[in-house]
C-alpha cells in the first residue's frame, strides 16, 4: 500500500471521528428551557429515542476510528514478517467492519432525520405538537448535528472505499479471487 493512500486514509479518518465527536456532542448537550402555560419544559435528546440511538451510534464509530487509527500506527511503528495471507484477512475485516460502520451511521442519521422531522411537524394522529415551534434553537442545533453526522458517513464511505482498494489490490486482475502470484 503505497504511503499517500496511508495518509489520505489517516486524514479521513481523523476527520470523521472529529465529525462523529462533533455530532455526539451537539446532540448530547443539547437542551433547551421553555415556560410553556406556566409549566417549564426542557426539550433535550433523550425525548427522542432516536437521538439517543444516534449518540450511541456516532461514539462507538468514533472510538472504532479511533481504534483503526491507532492500529494502523502500531502497525507502522513496528514492522514485522508476516504472510501474505495474514494481510488478506486483516484487510477482509476492515473491509467489513468499514462497511458496517458507514451503514449503521448513515442509518442512524436517517432515523434521527425522520424522527426530527415528526418533531417539525407535528402529527396530529399521534398528538404529538410541533416542537420547532417553542424550542428554535433546540431544532436548529439537532439540524446541525445532523448535518455533520451526514457529512461523517460520507466520508467513512470514502474510508470504505479506500479499505476495498486495500483489500483487492491483493487479487489478479485476471482470474476471480485468485492471490496475486509473488
Amino acid at each position: 500500500m503505497g504511503v499517500g493512500i496511508q495518509k489520505i486514509e489517516a486524514f479521513l479518518r481523523l476527520f470523521a471521528i472529529s465529525m462523529l465527536v462533533f455530532t455526539a456532542c451537539l446532540v448530547g448537550f443539547d437542551s433547551q428551557t421553555q415556560v410553556i402555560f406556566y409549566v417549564q419544559k426542557k426539550a433535550s435528546f433523550r425525548d427522542l429515542r432516536a437521538l439517543v440511538g444516534l449518540v450511541y451510534i456516532t461514539s462507538s464509530a468514533a472510538a472504532y476510528n479511533l481504534l483503526l487509527l491507532g492500529c494502523y500506527s502500531f502497525s507502522a511503528w513496528c514492522k514485522g514478517s508476516t504472510s501474505v495471507e495474514s494481510y488478506v484477512y486483516l484487510a477482509w475485516l476492515r473491509y467489513l467492519l468499514d462497511q458496517a460502520a458507514v451503514y449503521v451511521v448513515f442509518a442512524g442519521n436517517l432515523a434521527a432525520c425522520e424522527h426530527s422531522l415528526l418533531v417539525v411537524t407535528g402529527q396530529m394522529n399521534f398528538q404529538w405538537m410541533k416542537w420547532c415551534n417553542n424550542f428554535t434553537r433546540y431544532c436548529f442545533q439537532i439540524g446541525g448535528s445532523l448535518f455533520c453526522g451526514f457529512v461523517a458517513s460520507l466520508v467513512m464511505g470514502f474510508v470504505a472505499s479506500i479499505s476495498a482498494f486495500n483489500l483487492f489490490r491483493f487479487y489478479s486482475p485476471k482470474k476471480f479471487l485468485v492471490l496475486k502470484a509473488k
